[in-house]
């Protein structure tokens, strides 16, 4: 079954104003741009007085949807229904603000709004430049959104909230199994950064050989095809085991010039835009090729899975070493003269040893999202073009 599509504009107010008198001493609550998180949901935020905020601010209330309008807080999936501690909220002026009307359920909007191709087509609308191109509010109010009676604009809600209520759980499980891997590190080892460890220090340098990558000519497109992976940062993230799946390789042209490792090289981001995401590492997992922002440590002697996890749990220590106030750069003499922990093989092998239980189950949980997002991502296209059927509920289809 097909639902008719009406303008968002004509259902919804955008950016309502407070017309309402407002005693300056009333609690309301206060959300900034961290406080809406990319997976749709907000934190209560803080509470302030009224007075503090009536002006300089964007009113809202609770229930409301808010759209982070700025690059790159929008792309990154900022849309969140409000739920706060009071009935009135203010927050950044990086926010469009949009009301439910009689004829739309708050969280069938949300849901609406949160579709990947919103955020594709409202990239293209975006006006300014550089980090201050913002969705324009008339990209909102065009928007055509399948109008099915109330009870079943409820119905696909509640479907897609129950699949990602399960989503999220996932994800919490992920963080834990990664909070244990550390606290098996701690328990074991201590604090790499302490200067009263028991166990023997030694450089980077001294403990295998370091590799900076490379970016083959750009001018030279045969070094460019369908060959080796090579990796960049935007592949290495904080948690997981390996890096993602580049999308770029090299061909065997470019392979010959680029600067290839072997699976057992642990990956650590050494040039970033952010200090913050310096000493970021990854397991290789495969022979690939990385690029310049990389530094890649080949322990020699050494266990890798032991080594990734010290530098992740001693990520400070690369970062003491990096350069720059808006960014960060380690480059390879610094990065060698780095001191890890060297204890010995035994207890290396110990550890790894249980890590490895860790690092199954968690390979466990990452399928079992894959799967989930699937399933979110299948129920979301039915629902909006009317084919999500009566009888499919999170239970009878996960």
């Amino acid at each position: 079954m097909s639902f008719a599509s009406v303008p968002l504009g004509e259902i919804v107010e955008i950016n309502p104003l407070h017309r309402e008198a407002v005693d300056p001493r009333t609690e309301v609550s206060f959300l900034g741009m961290a406080d809406v998180s990319e997976l749709g949901t907000t934190t209560f935020g803080e509470v302030r007085a009224y007075g503090e905020v009536r002006t300089g601010y964007t009113p809202f209330r609770t229930g409301d949807v808010l759209v982070a309008k700025i690059t790159p807080c929008f792309q990154n999936g900022k849309i969140a229904q409000a739920q706060l501690e009071r009935e009135i909220g203010a927050g950044s002026t990086e926010f469009h603000v949009v009301r439910a009307g009689k004829e739309v359920d708050g969280r069938y909007l949300l849901r609406f709004l949160r579709q990947d191709w919103i955020r594709v087509e409202g990239e293209l609308r975006m006006t300014g430049s550089g980090g201050q191109r913002r969705v324009p509010e008339a990209y909102l109010r065009d928007l055509m959104i399948p109008l099915p009676p109330i009870a079943e604009q409820k119905r696909i809600a509640g479907v897609l909230d129950q699949v990602d209520t399960l989503r999220a759980k996932r994800r919490d499980a992920i963080a834990l199994l990664d909070s244990l891997t550390r606290s098996l590190f701690f328990e074991m080892f201590g604090d790499p950064a302490s200067s009263n460890s028991p166990w023997d220090r030694k450089m980077i340098g001294e403990l295998g050989v370091v590799v900076t990558g490379n970016t083959p000519s750009r001018a030279r497109s045969e070094y460019y095809g369908d060959g080796i992976e090579w990796i960049k940062t935007d592949n290495i993230r904080p948690t997981g085991l390996n890096p993602s799946e580049a999308a770029e390789r090299l061909s065997v042209a470019g392979e010959r010039v680029g600067r290839v490792v072997p699976a057992e090289a642990i990956l650590v981001t050494c040039i970033a835009g952010s200090p913050a995401n310096i000493g970021n590492a990854a397991l290789a997992g495969r022979r690939v090729a990385i690029n310049q922002q990389i530094n890649a440590f080949i322990p020699e002697g050494q266990l890798s899975r032991f080594m990734l996890e010290q530098i992740r749990v001693g990520k400070g220590l690369i970062q003491r070493k990096s350069t720059g106030a808006m960014t960060g750069l380690v480059n390879k003499s610094q990065f060698s003269s780095v001191t890890l922990l060297a204890p010995p093989m035994g207890r290396q092998q110990e550890f790894v040893h249980r890590v490895e239980r860790v690092d199954s189950e968690r390979a466990r949980s990452v399928r079992q999202l894959a799967t989930l997002d699937e399933l979110f991502i299948s129920f979301q296209n039915r629902a909006f073009s009317g084919t999500l059927g009566d009888h499919e509920a999170t239970g009878e289809a996960a």
